[in-house]
């Protein structure tokens, strides 16, 4: 992917911008190496799986910005917290949806944040299987590219939820959160249901592809770059109580139009 950083998002947060997008793009890359062959597969303490393609995308990361931005705080998926002295902070996740990695399923992703304070002013999702980026800037809008095609701005859809698409990330987690009613209402609101998730089901309602995503459990490596996305995008993020936060355990992201839908349930759910 070569890839120009379009005239608005140049600058931006002293280079911080660029650099996230070009960071997601290296990490993003490096997994492909071990895409689609065998690997060893470890399991960390929540049972969650990761790989040496976990591993080594987020120390990649994790070099440049000691190189570049040392004074900043980090926050990864893989390696945890490291304090900083600036006022921004990089939110991490090497490979969003590592279980589709494993099985050689394309769709998993690389999600770079960058926050100042609690707000996300950088995100980025790139799909290296498929060589496809969104990214965004905090007023600056989002942008999607393919392949070697120059950055366009993207928007989200306007369909009701009745014609649109729901998308999770893994079903069973509603019923482990003893939220089973949640996702069994709005698959019956919704045109079609589908498990194309993780940062992959919020890069399709950013690029008006999709219309609602719900995470019923996630971490803020899972939710930081994806709330900017959707946001510039013309959608919402919120989680499951409508704050606005990737700090919620949990999330929603939607066209805007489909947000009423999940949070009328969510709300129940969460109260």
């Amino acid at each position: 992917m070569n890839l120009q950083i379009p005239d608005q998002l140049k600058g931006l947060h002293q280079g911080r911008m660029e650099a996230a997008v070009e960071l997601a793009i290296l990490a993003g890359k490096s997994t492909l190496q071990y895409f689609g062959k065998h690997v060893d597969v470890e399991r960390k303490g929540d049972n969650s799986p990761v790989t040496i393609a976990d591993k080594q995308a987020e120390q990649l990361i994790r070099g440049e910005l000691q190189i570049r931005f040392p004074d900043d705080a980090i926050l990864g998926e893989e390696f945890g917290e490291n304090e900083g002295s600036s006022a921004y902070q990089w939110i991490i996740d090497p490979i969003d949806g590592t279980k589709s990695f494993i099985t050689g399923v394309p769709l998993y992703s690389t999600l770079v944040a960058v926050l100042s304070g609690k707000q996300v002013v950088a995100g980025v999702i790139y799909i290296p299987a498929l060589n496809e980026i969104v990214f965004a800037g905090d007023g600056a809008g989002a942008w999607h590219s393919v392949g070697d095609s120059p950055a366009t701005k993207c928007q989200v859809s306007q369909r009701e939820l009745s014609h649109g698409a729901f998308l999770v990330s893994q079903a069973d987690l509603f019923s482990r959160r003893n939220a089973q009613e949640v996702y069994d209402g709005l698959e019956s609101a919704a045109y079609v249901t589908r498990t194309w998730g993780d940062g992959y089901g919020y890069l399709l309602v950013a690029t008006g592809r999709a219309e609602l995503m719900v995470d019923p459990m996630a971490n803020p490596w899972d939710l930081a770059a994806v709330q900017l996305v959707v946001e510039e995008a013309g959608g919402m993020f919120t989680d499951w109580k409508g704050n606005r936060t990737p700090f919620g355990g949990d999330g929603i992201g939607s066209n805007g139009v489909t947000h009423h839908d999940a949070l009328r349930l969510t709300r129940m759910q969460s109260s």
